[in-house]
């Protein structure tokens, strides 16, 4: 675990611009899927795996899922092959606006600190911002636990699309 001067994870360029992008993503590229101001397009959530490693999967509301690691690693472009990961991910999106109450709205998009989860999530009228604290969810916060369980399930996707992935490339090596 990081120390406490130094809870910051390491990142790569290209990891922060890539987050950056997501968080700043434009509501016009769906808005075949949402109408409102306050309709949910997408959701970045930051998950620290280790004191080394964060996570940031980003999805949005027409299925597409992908991770960005800090040391500038990715996964991408598993929705264009997997129809159970473009199901949970938009289940995810359009499930968000449920935790809408739980967040205040920012422009600030700082990276999580120690075992923190940040969760962003992006509307037309802006970005706004929860956290979920390593360890147990109380249970009078239904909505994050709900929303907590639906994300693990869209990692769960994305690290079953990696297994077929690796796989396919085995099989075509042999």
């Amino acid at each position: 675990m990081p120390n406490r001067m130094t809870d910051r994870y390491n990142v790569t360029q290209k990891y922060l611009m890539t987050r950056g992008q997501a968080i700043n993503f434009p509501a016009s590229y769906f808005s075949d899927f949402i109408k409102k101001k306050d309709d949910v397009f997408g959701v970045v959530i930051d998950i620290p795996m280790s004191s080394e490693v964060l996570t940031s999967m980003v999805c949005f509301i027409n299925g597409a899922a992908n991770v960005y690691f800090n040391n500038g690693g990715e996964y991408t472009g598993a929705s264009q092959k997997y129809r159970n990961l473009v199901q949970a991910a938009h289940t995810l999106v359009t499930n968000a606006s449920q935790i809408i109450p739980k967040c205040e709205k920012t422009k600030s998009y700082d990276l999580p600190k120690g075992r923190t989860n940040n969760i962003f999530v992006l509307t037309k009228g802006g970005v706004y911002k929860t956290e979920i604290k390593a360890g147990v969810i109380p249970e009078d916060e239904p909505e994050l636990r709900t929303f907590y369980v639906l994300y693990q399930r869209v990692l769960s996707e994305i690290r079953n699309c990696q297994l077929k992935d690796e796989a396919e490339r085995n099989k075509a090596a042999q």
